[in-house]
């Protein structure tokens, strides 16, 4: 019996590792007639294992999908990295942590004990990013609707809830907006969240949106041909997009200045603009940004003296951010003495 069981489990092993077995070759490589690669097989059906059986001389063998799922067989990189993944599942934000945590109680307990070995000696907390308020949980069945749409090429409708603007109740926003059309491409996860990058057919251009936002509605659109994103790669597109990129590969709001800081100060917190010398304690800096406001605030990090070379929009957002500096601060505070700058970090 040890014999055979080692030899059901071999058979396992090499019906997960290609779809489709001829018999003859299972029979080889488990060193044994093919009479017994088919007992073998009855066993591991009786077993709960869908094997499909395919007749002819070429025929064979292949594991396929059932009703229920049978004892599953890992080898210990598969069942390692299996405990490690379900253990960080608390930051996917689609809310499955107890079932994570009861799966991983289960695989622990069929581990052979230098498995699970291993596995207590890996002792980790999963800490999500910091935010502000906590994130918005994900519905699973979302998540399945979306996805199941971007892989059958489906049009796929929804209704979609913007960010809430100040002092507007919750969904205040969403009532009686149309339901968006897009041709779904891909689910990414980007800093706890679980955003679609999808092709909007009304807007004509590339947008991603927010699942805990999105509302599927059914059935699904006619099929479309996929496009190809800008870049061709999702997870490059995504980066860029997110941080600020359009889809040239440069930013939208791009501004020079010169500061009264030597390049080499600057160059050293500069990481994607350009600096050039223009003396000791001077320089011109050319940089992007997602928008003006957001650029002059980069720009102003530098606790240095600034002359903007242009454009017109940058000049407008340093005078935005100084009067909304100035209100901040208070009136008493909007004569303070400026800080003295010790020239080698930004602010």
């Amino acid at each position: 019996m040890p014999k055979t069981s080692a030899r059901l489990l071999s058979l396992l092993s090499l019906l997960q590792t290609r779809r489709d077995w001829p018999g003859q070759r299972l029979a080889e490589r488990l060193e044994v007639s093919p009479r017994t690669v088919r007992r073998d097989v009855d066993r591991l059906r009786e077993l709960g294992y869908p094997i499909v059986s395919a007749k002819g001389p070429d025929g064979g063998y292949r594991l396929d999908a059932g009703t229920e799922l049978p004892p599953l067989l890992f080898d210990d990189e598969q069942a390692v990295a299996l405990a490690v993944a379900l253990q960080v599942a608390a930051t996917t934000g689609v809310g499955i942590e107890e079932a994570a945590a009861r799966a991983l109680a289960t695989v622990r307990q069929v581990m052979p004990a230098r498995l699970r070995h291993r596995i207590d000696m890996l002792r980790f907390t999963a800490v999500e990013r910091p935010a502000v308020r906590p994130l918005p949980p994900v519905d699973g069945n979302v998540l399945m609707a979306v996805s199941a749409a971007a892989r059958a090429c489906e049009v796929l409708r929804f209704d979609y809830t913007p960010a809430p603007r100040a002092g507007a109740p919750d969904g205040a926003q969403a009532a009686g907006l149309p339901p968006r059309r897009v041709e779904p491409h891909h689910l990414v996860t980007w800093c706890g969240r679980w955003y679609l990058v999808a092709w909007d057919l009304d807007r004509e251009d590339w947008r991603s949106f927010r699942a805990d936002r999105m509302a599927p509605r059914t059935p699904t659109g006619p099929r479309f041909t996929p496009r190809e994103v800008p870049g061709g790669e999702v997870a490059a597109f995504v980066t860029r997009r997110f941080e600020g990129y359009d889809d040239s590969g440069g930013r939208p709001c791009r501004g020079e200045v010169i500061l009264d800081l030597p390049a080499a100060t600057v160059s050293r917190y500069t990481h994607d603009g350009l600096v050039e010398e223009l003396g000791p304690n001077r320089c011109r800096l050319v940089l992007g940004s997602w928008s003006w406001t957001g650029l002059a605030s980069a720009i102003g990090r530098f606790d240095a003296g600034i002359e903007v070379v242009g454009p017109p929009e940058l000049k407008e957002a340093f005078a935005h951010l100084a009067r909304r500096y100035a209100g901040a601060a208070g009136p008493d505070r909007r004569q303070a003495a400026r800080p003295a700058h010790d020239g080698h970090s930004p602010r």
